[in-house]
């Protein structure tokens, strides 16, 4: 019999077992778009909502960073797609929800939690969605609206107003705080359904880092850069209302074209994907 170790019939070769590990630079972006999402939490907390608002964001951009870096690196893993999406449920899921209560939406009594706790339950339903159905969509469109978007949404909106100078219990001029309060209702609602629907949004990933591109294009990222410094909260709230809007003007392209609205692109023929071509 030969020796657990050894698989060849050369008793002077041993194989020696590869110890199994964790990528850390992939999942220390992964862990920091956690961290942004927790401290949006104790943020909100702490009435700091503005501060709230950039954890989310800055969650945002290191959450974008994380699958490039492991592509670009070769260190795609199970652990690191699974680590991913708890992190998304944390910093896209939980907190915008919990800021969102904690800023109006307690105001409103049950239709204020029920408002959260949709758009959290959404958030969970759209990640699971989306680790089911990675191998047979269309990668190019993301199917529903991604829930890092979805969260912009609802902590751009509450950024938006804390710049504006509106406080708790304080409106604007033109808005009580309790319409302020259901607009954020509405946005809350909005942004948690749409996660869960099959409409198809952009999903930029057929963007080729590695390509070379001409120098206009690094002129108008240039431009980009400059335009939302101009005012960050109006100008990334209104690209992201835009963008949550875009989805639904692909959806009526499609229809309008005799196309499949589905982004699911492989064959029907397999019993798990009945259904999905709608």
């Amino acid at each position: 019999m030969h020796d657990a170790t050894d698989s060849t019939d050369n008793p002077g070769v041993v194989l020696r077992k590869r110890r199994k590990g964790i990528y850390i630079l992939p999942n220390l972006f992964t862990l920091g778009a956690l961290f942004g999402g927790f401290y949006s939490v104790v943020m909100a907390m702490n009435g700091r909502f503005d501060m709230a608002a950039v954890g989310v964001f800055c969650a945002m951009v290191l959450d974008s960073l994380d699958g490039r870096v492991a592509r670009l690196t070769n260190t795609q893993s199970a652990f690191g797609e699974q680590m991913d999406s708890l992190s998304d449920m944390v910093s896209f899921g939980a907190a915008p929800a919990l800021i969102a209560y904690e800023w109006s939406l307690q105001g409103l009594g049950r239709w204020g939690w029920i408002a959260a706790f949709v758009y959290c339950a959404c958030t969970a339903l759209r990640l699971a969605r989306f680790n089911v159905n990675t191998a047979v969509v269309d990668r190019r469109y993301f199917q529903g609206l991604p829930s890092p978007a979805a969260a912009a949404l609802v902590a751009g909106f509450i950024w938006l107003m804390t710049e504006l100078g509106v406080r708790r219990g304080q409106g604007l001029a033109w808005l009580t705080w309790s319409q302020l309060s259901w607009v954020l209702f509405a946005f809350t609602l909005y942004a948690g359904l749409t996660m869960v629907t099959n409409v198809p949004f952009y999903s930029f990933k057929d963007v080729q880092m590695k390509k070379s591109v001409p120098f206009a294009a690094i002129v108008l990222i240039a431009l980009g850069i400059a335009v939302v410094n101009i005012h960050p909260p109006i100008v990334l709230f209104g690209v992201f209302v835009l963008y949550g809007l875009s989805g639904y003007g692909v959806y009526a392209w499609r229809k309008a074209k005799g196309q499949h609205s589905s982004v699911i692109s492989t064959s029907i023929d397999a019993p798990d994907e009945r259904g999905l071509h709608k």
